[in-house]
């Protein structure tokens, strides 16, 4: 290193050599299929965060030491659709500040407005109208405010919108949900009564017409040999990871726990009704730092087309 870069990096302030580290880090690539996606084709971009709770005592990784780093990264995945879970309100509010072209969806799962967990939806004004939008607990009463389904171990929620493409006027039916850790009944009952709830808001709000293609995302806690996963896939929708990458890798783990672990199976994914097609789809491992990571979960994207 030349003496000049040397006094340069010794001198420089700490935000200005994290944010330069983080944009290196941007166009790197590392693990399974990391690149961040591109709307240059007019494609959607649709991005699932799962931020880690601000409440977690996490030490080094605690949100306030990875807050402005997470930020950056989801400003620069430059999403249509941005689904974020385990977000409290702080959080919430971090994000919708951090993208002001978008217009946030969502509740807290404990009261539906500001307590508990957030499974927020932010969708970009420019692309997409809102139309219409909503939530529901995954319970056997979803109008039920913080209500706990089967074997469940906290109240679950699923947020939706409804919301025309501004591009060619389709419309679009987006969903964004965290299926309960520990509730092996409750993820596979959250998912048949998600597909069930979905269709009949579309049928509810959109009489006249067809109903609008389905797109949900979220951390399901439960990977591609799950029931849960499968009740998806039965209700015909479609994985768009595994659509773009047929063969199942042994480094596709999403949940890594702040290690920058690789090894093992998604539990964060982007679903889609087969009016939209997958044309590349990533799990996002771009640290914040040297060994550092916006959450315990790398972010997942993908790029989809309208058929």
């Amino acid at each position: 290193m030349k003496p000049r870069i040397r006094r340069y990096v010794r001198h420089a302030p700490r935000w200005l050599l994290a944010l330069s580290w983080l944009l290196v880090a941007a166009c790197a690539t590392t693990g399974t299929a990391s690149r961040v996606a591109s709307n240059a084709e007019g494609a959607l971009v649709v991005v699932s965060a799962n931020l880690r709770t601000s409440s977690a005592p996490d030490g080094a990784n605690a949100w306030p030491l990875r807050k402005a780093g997470a930020l950056a990264l989801l400003r620069g995945l430059s999403a249509d659709v941005l689904g974020v879970q385990e977000a409290l309100a702080d959080q919430h509010d971090a994000v919708a500040a951090a993208l002001p072209g978008y217009v946030a969806v969502g509740g807290g799962r404990d009261d539906g407005r500001r307590k508990g967990e957030f499974s927020s939806l932010f969708l970009r004004q420019s692309r997409f109208k809102l139309l219409d939008s909503g939530q529901f607990w995954l319970s056997p009463t979803p109008e039920v405010p913080g209500s706990m389904g089967w074997d469940a171990a906290y109240p679950r929620i699923c947020t939706w919108a409804r919301v025309r493409d501004r591009r060619n006027g389709r419309e679009l039916l987006v969903a964004n949900t965290h299926f309960d850790h520990l509730g092996v009944l409750a993820r596979e009952q959250s998912a048949k009564l998600i597909v069930a709830r979905l269709h009949a808001v579309a049928a509810v709000r959109n009489p006249a017409a067809a109903a609008p293609p389905i797109l949900l995302l979220g951390d399901f806690n439960s990977d591609e040999h799950s029931s849960a996963y499968q009740a998806l896939l039965d209700a015909g929708l479609v994985d768009a990871y595994r659509a773009v990458h047929p063969q199942a890798g042994a480094n596709e783990l999403t949940f890594h726990d702040f290690k920058g672990l690789v090894l093992g199976r998604r539990i964060d994914f982007i679903f889609s009704g087969t009016d939209l097609h997958a044309v590349d789809a990533a799990i996002v491992r771009t640290p914040i730092a040297p060994g550092r990571f916006p959450s315990d979960h790398y972010f997942v994207s993908a790029r989809l087309e309208w058929k």
